[in-house]
């Protein structure tokens, strides 16, 4: 399984780091069953986070159509107003909606039409594809303080800490890179896989994974 780990101007590094070690670790514990790296929608640069002006490397262009996984992180930044995307100030809105004006989307697009390609996001990152239009009417988590504005696109927003909507695994706050990219490994690898990495880490996965399968709910 090959992870492109899908980096943008302004982008939260934790989003981005916290998976890569997940599937680096699970790549070594299963004898390079699982690579990873991190790509741009431009190909290779340094692209400036949102934390500190922190730079991570891209090393390559992001490739839609490679079968694997492709994962988008949120962004980092002040909160600001999720409804101010043309303030000038470099808010996580604003730096969420800057990618509708790259070539990210239509890369995004492809990969999502892909049969063999598992989508998944961190935290604010399932909001690019959200107001592109392209996640309209699939079940999909983000960070809490964005959970309005994902169902005003018209995705079926669930308050879980990971959402497994099949080729669209989503993940909630900034932590959660870790509790999806553990979930991904068991998924994808085996749980035996996932466990050695869990326990290499000393962390827990949190809460259940949110699925869209067997009875709902009642009296709550």
């Amino acid at each position: 399984m090959h992870v492109q780990i899908v980096l943008f101007d302004g982008f939260d590094p934790l989003d981005a780091i916290a998976p890569f070690e997940v599937f680096h670790a699970g790549g070594m514990a299963s004898g390079g069953a699982v690579t990873v790296e991190l790509v741009s929608a431009e190909g290779p640069r340094d692209v400036v986070s949102g934390t500190g002006g922190l730079s991570l490397r891209a090393t390559a262009a992001l490739d839609p159509t490679r079968a694997g996984v492709v994962l988008v992180p949120g962004a980092a930044g002040p909160i600001g107003d999720i409804s101010e995307v043309d303030n000038s100030e470099d808010t996580i809105p604003v730096l969420l909606g800057r990618t509708l004006e790259t070539s990210l989307p239509a890369l995004l697009k492809e990969a999502l039409a892909q049969p063999d390609v598992l989508f998944a996001t961190v935290c604010g990152g399932s909001l690019i594809p959200a107001m592109a239009g392209l996640i309209e009417g699939r079940h999909a988590t983000t960070h809490h303080g964005g959970m309005d504005l994902l169902d005003a696109t018209g995705v079926h927003a669930v308050p879980a800490r990971v959402v497994d909507d099949g080729d669209l695994v989503t993940g909630a706050g900034v932590t959660s890179g870790l509790d999806l990219g553990l979930y991904l490994l068991e998924r994808e690898i085996g749980p035996q896989i996932a466990h050695a990495v869990e326990e290499l880490f000393a962390h827990e996965r949190r809460g259940v994974v949110w699925r869209n399968t067997g009875p709902q709910p009642a009296g709550f």
